[in-house]
């Protein structure tokens, strides 16, 4: 990792539907870039990845969760500068969403549902990582 890069981490947040029980995954709407994503953000100088992932979930959804297995990171370019996000599957154990000024919308899905509203690939991947993870052959 170059000096440059951008640290991030983030979760696949989880919760059974209080409605009959099936999975659900969240999905957070940022309005700045107009996109349907994961919980994620950059870390804080010296932060632990996993804490930080943590710290964004909560900021961004109201919500407190558990972490669980973590997931692929991902890279990307960002604003011209190398990118690196690192995962971790999160169940929610409780909260309420808040619009707030980096997320204005939060959808729990069912994850057929979620990949079809990810606007990136690589959050389509999660879903099915956070599957995997959640479902061990």
């Amino acid at each position: 990792m170059t000096d440059d890069t951008i640290r991030a981490a983030g979760c696949v947040l989880w919760r059974r539907s209080p409605v009959d029980g099936e999975l659900e995954i969240c999905l957070v709407h940022r309005p700045k870039y107009d996109d349907w994503s994961h919980p994620k953000g950059k870390l804080k100088r010296g932060e632990d990845p996993l804490a930080g992932a943590l710290r964004e979930v909560e900021e961004e959804t109201g919500y407190l969760a558990v972490p669980g297995a973590p997931l692929p990171g991902v890279r990307y370019e960002a604003q011209g500068r190398p990118k690196q996000v690192r995962y971790w599957a999160a169940e929610a154990t409780g909260g309420s969403f808040t619009p707030n000024r980096e997320v204005d919308r939060l959808l729990w899905l069912r994850p057929a549902a979620a990949r079809r509203r990810s606007t990136q690939p690589r959050d389509r991947d999660l879903v099915d990582a956070l599957l995997n993870a959640l479902n061990p052959r």
